[in-house]
């Protein structure tokens, strides 16, 4: 008998799944998606081959949603802590969607276009954060629309991706800068959205069109040969050596972006937003915890949700952690009190019954990203 959640939920599938299925891939539940883990070549191989040369990345799961109208940046604007109004056409920018309570519904990109606005959000948020923000949409003089499940979205990283991308496109990606886009075509598809944005600290673009075309961009951008299908597994591994955030694992609902350390995405001076005055008020009172980096001394796994001690005292548990394939040593994230956070104190980890000596890093773990 099939599992009820399997009936009354079943797994998404990206326009990609036959593709991956025929490279050989291991195939796992993501955030509601069937997703390639790695393929046959493994995590190791895929992560090296993105800070070597470069990686292609099928991340469309991820959720889009388009904000038009005469208001469609002051929408964005409420609803996200960076200041969407200081972006140029053609400039997008990381930011966190937060809730009354100044704790953190969705990290996001936002990119802003000449007649619109595009938000870029969390797979296993896309409906919570667009029920979240249609909430406030009155307010505004905008439309909001969700073009997630029509949206394929490939990310080409690593040192050697304009490169590699250069050879599909007569734009001209020197003069695309970091977090900058244009529109442009690729592979002989038009209206891409050409993005030099990532999620691994090296070089590379993240394109976004129709899915009808998702076939035919990724056989084009790997048919060289040089270009390594790489899977979730060595995305999430590129991700933490950068020490950046990954939504249910180092940032919830129940943090707010100053705990996180990402209090430089928070831009108080603009104005009213979603969640403004709990942070104001946590700023005035002083931030209890802190989320850091940490490296272990041995040759130990910190898996998600071991227990953490700082001065002897529990300290909640690991966010994310795993075995550098880079820097071959431990690494991970945790919260600790921000009287204990600064960089060298000692901290411990608990592995199956015994507690494995470490210390606090400053991130990025891995300091030689071409994005560096």
């Amino acid at each position: 008998m099939a599992d009820a959640t399997t009936i009354d939920n079943p797994l998404k599938r990206t326009p990609l799944y036959d593709v991956h299925q025929a490279l050989g891939a291991k195939i796992v539940p993501f955030a509601g998606y069937e997703m390639p883990v790695q393929y046959p070549s493994g995590i190791t191989a895929e992560h090296r081959a993105v800070r070597e040369k470069a990686g292609l990345f099928d991340v469309s799961h991820m959720g889009e949603f388009v904000v038009r109208g005469v208001q469609a940046v002051g929408f964005v604007n409420f609803v996200t802590t960076n200041d969407v109004a200081a972006l140029k056409e053609g400039q997008a920018h990381y930011s966190t969607i937060l809730n009354d309570r100044g704790t953190i519904e969705d990290d996001c990109l936002v990119y802003r276009a000449a007649d619109h606005v595009m938000m870029v959000v969390n797979a296993s948020n896309i409906d919570k954060d667009f029920a979240h923000i249609s909430k406030q949409l009155s307010k505004f003089d905008a439309t909001l629309e969700n073009v997630s499940d029509t949206t394929a979205l490939l990310a080409l990283q690593g040192p050697r991706a304009a490169e590699f991308l250069q050879r599909h496109t007569k734009v001209d990606l020197s003069k695309i800068k970091y977090y900058e886009f244009v529109i442009g075509d690729v592979a002989e598809i038009g209206n891409v959205y050409i993005s030099r944005t990532g999620y691994t600290g090296e070089d590379g673009f993240e394109l976004y069109f129709p899915n009808e075309h998702a076939v035919q961009m990724w056989k084009v951008l790997t048919g060289h040969g040089d270009v390594t299908p790489a899977g979730l597994g060595c995305r999430d591994s590129l991700r933490l050596e950068m020490g950046m955030a990954l939504y249910g694992n180092d940032i919830d609902d129940t943090v707010t972006p100053l705990e996180a350390s990402l209090g430089w995405l928070v831009k108080l001076k603009k104005g009213d937003f979603v969640g403004r005055d709990a942070l104001v008020k946590q700023k005035e009172v002083g931030v209890k915890k802190k989320l850091i980096g940490f490296t272990l001394s041995e040759r130990a796994f910190p898996r998600h949700g071991y227990p953490v001690f700082v001065n002897d005292a529990p300290s909640g548990d690991v966010k994310s952690g795993t075995m550098s394939p880079t820097l071959n040593i431990p690494i991970g994230t945790a919260y600790v009190p921000s009287d204990w956070s600064s960089e060298g104190t000692p901290i411990e980890v608990e592995i199956r019954g015994k507690r494995v000596p470490g210390k606090i890093e400053k991130m990025p773990f891995y300091k030689k990203g071409s994005r560096l």
